[in-house]
């Protein structure tokens, strides 16, 4: 009898818990297990269950930001240990590398960049309560625990915290959830603590004894969501013996008799309304049995899983590809309530038709690029009401979302790019209100805010107007091309034409002497352009990573960098350079090869561009890197942030063969497939897509087969992943140099058709001494174009060759359409001669990317506003800001004004103090003024100061002295608290005093 129980705890680990009753009968038969013992150790991913698979702890560790918690495919409630309640590696609510559990809450996000949720905190305690949330305190709540101790598959977290005595478990439906306790002490009070104030900021709260073993309340809380509800019942297998409460009643200690060994709990929760979540508690978890739910739960997800029957060159490969395609299948989250009813983003309730479903956690600057494609063949019963709830969100927001969470528009990243998931789907034949769609669109993208206004009005946005404007430019584009994609599918031409025209705009940010896009000022560069500097002209990334976004104008980027062997010749650079980065510390910028950030999004598509200039093999070579070097089984398997399945994504399509590089068109370029077989189940039919001779140092595509025809192109059509057909891939050790020249994925050749490129400045220079050479360029020339300018009010003029200026003007240029006799927009610069009476010394050493005009900044005439990232303020970090005035002439007195600004959500304090001392030599100083600032006691926005100085001394001074003492570090109230701090200053001047 013992040898049998051993063999069905082994068949146990590779089936699976839902096989468990067909497992007991092999227990009546030994010869019968060892025979299917047998098969099982020939058997391929196929025979296995899939969720055996999967490892959710992948991505816990590092910067992945995953939680190893239970949840159903899509569900609403994430219910997992919470180990950590600040910090950026603690947005998933759990790291890898702590060793206590607070407490296990219902809400969690799958690998974000910004903490929200865990809602509804639950702490098992026995002996003595404790009610403060941090475990380090004499009455703090938390369990020591060991990884030893945790199990973790779909739908299903356990661990045993032995030095508390408490063995937990944890199991979900979509909306609710059932926690199993069992107390080591039979003797010590049992308490169950509930937690409101964990995290987030309450705005509303309540904990109601409803009777003696049911709680409900809400929360109604401020984090990432400016105001996100939650709701919920919470039901005991065991009488409630007693009921307290902290002083503000955010905080309800249960204590429960000594006798009770087991207390099982059941969650249920809404966002609508505490009815609805018990109604949804009451729909899905009847029961008692938490092996019943961990049960559906495994079914559910291994019918998931099942919809890609994946075999890969290992088990260890099965598994990285499984665990991808589960966090692939977190989010985002079914939100609507079992009777249909949801909160809008307009914060009103409302009530769906019969069958359709609302959906939440929209993260869509990351999962526009490979999520919502992967989507298109995998979730397609899903689709239709993914899309409608982002054209719902449309309708009750104003305009489509961005980045959406629990019913509110958190504005976080850049884009707009619902566009791109509603255009990828329309191409791929998915049925939905187009009109509604395009309207949508076109009232985003014709909204004022993040500058979109000055976009359709210039073709361009100023570095001095809108902060990360080289990437929202870029990203705007791309953008617009899905406009026109949606235009045309609706029928409106002319629109089509506009957007399609419009899409281009990404050329102005494109400098043909550097080959990079750059930050632009006007007509002006930036100046002190470094490729590898992280900045504010920039999101999440600098000029190398952002080098090749234009996903659905490839052909032109290639055409602007002098053709395929350039631009083949500029991807080899990008993989090949330094992966040093300069600038401001930018966490997510990981997983590098070169400046390659597979760690962040916008490099993604970049390794498949080998595809578009005959280089097939160097895709495969750098597919292969990426999937080997950052997808481990491992807590730190992931090279960054998951970013709600995307980073997944990226792996599960790229192992399958292939990858969308321009969703909204219906193509996917071919990679490296990294698998044997992997047979799409779509709809009714199966795919069938294999490799032949397919290993890890087979990594070489010989040919690719379609219905067993050989292809000679690069790509795949939608269509024909999904109807059916099948797929061969031949692989082989080495390149085969015959698919050089295979047929491109399509991309639109004639968009430059109405397209007029503007002008700019050669030089980035715009103050001078005593004379500037001025030379106009355009992006790429074309004969229909010329080029005018105008100095001042002048007349328009046709430029010809470069000339000089020699007093300060405003220069004034545009493009001209000979053809179309049509102008750009005309962009107007400030060149400034310096005043030589007046000389900048600066004893401190400004940071380059926030260098603003360079040395003479200061006193270059130009004022910053409220926005430090716009370009005209200067950085100086962990010093004090030190410079001598040194005057032309001796004087008694004077006025001196001095820029400075706070923003100190990013680090920037007022200085403590600022001193003006003078000085006849140079050499001997005495103090004149003095400002001394209010020290900051909390966050406050962003301002910005110009504080006057009298000056005025015992005898004539030539040289005058600033400076201004630096707050030593972050204080402790503030996130970065014992780091140091930056001081940003913008113009000093020094003026008659009046009066005098």
């Amino acid at each position: 009898m013992k040898a049998n129980l051993v063999l069905t705890t082994l068949l146990l680990s590779l089936t699976g818990f839902a096989q468990v009753e067909s497992l007991k009968k092999l227990k009546e038969n030994t010869d019968l297990g060892k025979q299917k013992m047998r098969q099982l150790a020939k058997s391929t991913s196929q025979d296995i269950n899939k969720t055996l698979y999967v490892n959710p702890f992948v991505g816990t560790g590092g910067h992945g930001h995953t939680f190893p918690g239970a949840s159903m495919p899509f569900g609403f409630m994430q219910l997992s240990p919470d180990t950590r309640y600040d910090g950026w590696d603690g947005c998933g609510g759990y790291h890898y590398s702590d060793s206590v559990i607070y407490g296990f809450s219902h809400t969690h996000l799958s690998g974000t960049g910004v903490s929200d949720y865990a809602d509804l905190l639950i702490v098992p305690q026995q002996g003595k309560p404790k009610w403060l949330g941090k475990f380090e305190e004499p009455d703090g709540y938390g369990h020591p625990f060991s990884h030893d101790d945790e199990i973790a598959r779909p739908g299903y977290y356990s661990v045993n915290l032995k030095e508390s005595g408490i063995k937990v478990e944890l199991a979900t439906d979509v909306h609710s959830g059932m926690h199993r306790y069992e107390f080591a002490d039979d003797k010590a009070k049992k308490f169950i603590l509930i937690d409101l104030e964990y995290r987030d900021e309450l705005l509303d709260y309540q904990i109601e004894l409803v009777h003696s073993k049911k709680i409900t309340g809400k929360r109604i809380s401020k984090s990432w969501a400016e105001e996100q509800h939650y709701y919920f019942t919470l039901e005991a297998s065991v009488p409630i013996k007693n009921i307290e409460f902290n002083q503000d009643k955010t905080k309800a200690m249960l204590e429960f008799d000594k006798s009770s060994k087991v207390i099982l709990l059941k969650v249920g929760q809404s966002a609508v309304d505490i009815s609805g979540a018990e109604n949804n508690l009451a729909k899905e978890i009847p029961h008692w049995s938490l092996p019943a739910v961990r049960a559906k739960a495994n079914s559910t997800w291994e019918k998931e899983l099942s919809k890609i029957e994946y075999e890969g060159l290992d088990r260890n490969e099965n598994q990285i590809f499984y665990t991808a395609l589960y966090h692939s299948f977190l989010c985002p989250n079914e939100f609507s309530d079992f009777d249909g009813r949801y909160r809008g983003l307009d914060k009103q309730i409302h009530q769906l038709e019969p069958g359709k479903k609302q959906y939440t956690v929209f993260s869509l600057w990351d999962t526009y690029r490979g999520l919502h494609p992967l989507f298109t063949l995998t979730q397609q019963e899903r689709m239709s009401d993914l899309l409608e709830s982002l054209l719902r969100m449309g309708e009750q927001g104003g305009d489509l979302p961005v980045w959406e969470l629990a019913g509110n528009e958190t504005e976080c990243m850049i884009g707009f790019h619902s566009v791109s998931v509603l255009a990828d789907a329309a191409s791929k034949g998915f049925e939905f209100d187009y009109k509604k769609a395009l309207e949508l669109a076109l009232q985003t993208s014709q909204a004022k805010d993040f500058s979109k206004d000055q976009w359709t009005k210039n073709g361009f946005l100023s570095l001095d107007k809108e902060p990360e404007s080289v990437s929202k430019a870029l990203e705007y584009a791309y953008d617009d091309y899905c406009i026109a994609l949606l235009a045309k599918k609706s029928g409106k031409i002319n629109t089509y034409k506009e957007y399609l025209s419009r899409s281009l705009n990404w050329v102005n940010h494109y400098n043909p002497e550097s080959k990079f896009f750059q930050a632009r000022r006007e007509g002006l560069w930036q100046g002190n352009f470094v490729p590898n500097e992280v900045n504010f002209n920039f999101t999440e990334a600098n000029a190398w990573q952002y080098s090749m976004y234009t996903p659905h104008a490839i052909d032109l980027l290639i055409k602007l960098h002098g053709g395929e062997d350039a631009f083949e010749k500029r991807l080899d650079e990008l993989f090949k350079a330094s992966s040093e980065t300069s600038g401001r510390n930018q966490a997510d910028i990981t997983g590098l090869i070169g400046q390659y950030a597979h760690g962040n999004e916008p490099s993604h598509h970049v390794a498949y561009l080998y595809n578009r200039v005959n280089q097939p093999y160097k895709t495969q070579d750098y597919i292969d890197q990426i999937q080997t070097t950052f997808y481990q089984n491992l807590p730190d398997g992931l090279s960054g942030n998951e970013d709600c399945g995307q980073m997944s994504a990226w792996y599960v399509l790229s192992a399958i063969g292939f990858y969308p590089v321009t969703p909204g068109e219906p193509v996917y370029d071919i990679g490296r497939p990294r698998m044997r077989s992997a047979n799409l189940k779509i709809g009714n039919k199966t795919t069938f897509i294999t490799s032949t001779n397919n290993s890890k140092s087979n990594k070489y595509i010989q040919s690719v087969k379609l219905n067993s025809k050989e292809i000679d192109r690069s790509y795949l059509h939608h269509d024909e992943i999904q109807n059916g057909d099948s797929i061969e891939f031949i692989m082989g050790p080495t390149p085969n140099p015959n698919l050089s020249n295979l047929q491109k994925a399509w991309s639109i050749k004639e968009m430059t058709k109405d397209f007029i490129p503007l002008p700019h400045f050669v030089s980035s220079k715009r103050v001078f001494d005593d004379s500037l050479r001025i030379e106009i360029g355009l992006p790429y020339l074309d004969s229909r174009f010329t080029t005018q300018y105008k100095i001042d009010n002048s007349d328009w003029q046709y430029y010809k060759d470069p000339f000089w200026i020699f007093e300060s003007c405003i220069l004034s240029i545009r493009t001209i359409d000979e053809k179309s006799n049509q102008a750009s927009a005309t962009l107007k610069n400030q060149f400034s001669k310096r005043n030589k009476g007046i000389q900048l010394v600066l004893h401190s050493e400004y940071a380059n990317q926030y260098a603003a005009g360079g040395d003479y900044a200061l006193i270059d005439g130009l004022k910053g506003s409220d926005e430090f990232r716009t370009g005209d303020w200067q950085g100086y970090y962990n010093q004090d800001l030190v410079a001598d005035i040194v005057l032309e002439s001796e004087i008694e007195f004077a006025e001196l004004k001095l820029g400075l600004i706070e923003d100190l959500k990013s680090w920037i304090f007022y200085p403590e103090q600022v001193m003006v001392s003078v000085s006849a030599d140079g050499k001997k100083y005495s103090e004149v003024s003095r400002y001394t600032f209010e020290e900051a006691s909390n966050y406050r926005s962003a301002n910005h100061k110009r504080i006057a100085f009298k000056l005025e001394a015992d005898s004539p001074f030539k040289y005058i002295r600033i400076q201004a003492k630096k707050v030593d570090e972050c204080p402790e109230w503030h996130l970065g608290k014992g780091n140091p701090t930056w001081i940003f200053a913008d113009e000093i001047e020094v003026l008659p005093l009046k009066g005098m």
